[in-house]
C-alpha cells in the first residue's frame, strides 16, 4: 500500500496510537513519535507540541507511568510504560474504533445520495 499524504489526526486518536505503541514495552517520547511515523509509512507525524501534552494527560489518567533512564544514545529520557488501567483503556478504545470503522465503512459503501 502506498503511503498516504500527511494529515491531522481526529481528536482522541493520538491517545490510542500512543497506548498501542507503548503496549509493546517501555519507550521514550521521541521513539513513540518515530514508531507512529514508521508504522503509518510516514503518513502520520506527531509534533512534540501534541505528543508531550498527550503523554502527560495519559499519565494523569494513570494509563501510563514513566521512569527516567538512558536512551540508546546514553541521554536521559522518560520511558513510558502501560499500566493495567492503560491496558483496559487500550482494549476499550480499540473496540470502539473497530465499531466506528465498520459503521463509517458502511456509509462509504453506499452510492452517493442513495439510502440502503
Amino acid at each position: 500500500m502506498k503511503a498516504q499524504s500527511k494529515f491531522d489526526l481526529p481528536q482522541g486518536t493520538l491517545d490510542l496510537l500512543i497506548l498501542r505503541v507503548v503496549a509493546a514495552g517501555p519507550i521514550h517520547g521521541y521513539a513513540i513519535a518515530q514508531r507512529i511515523q514508521m508504522i503509518s509509512k510516514e503518513a502520520l507525524q506527531v509534533r512534540q507540541g501534541s505528543l508531550y501534552p498527550a503523554l502527560h494527560r495519559l499519565e494523569d489518567k494513570k494509563f501510563l507511568v514513566a521512569e527516567w533512564g538512558p536512551t540508546e544514545t546514553e541521554r536521559e529520557a522518560k520511558f513510558y510504560r502501560l499500566t493495567a488501567k492503560g491496558r483496559i483503556q487500550l482494549k476499550t478504545e480499540t473496540e470502539s474504533w473497530a465499531q466506528l470503522i465498520e459503521v463509517v465503512g458502511g456509509f462509504l459503501k453506499q452510492p452517493q445520495g442513495e439510502p440502503s
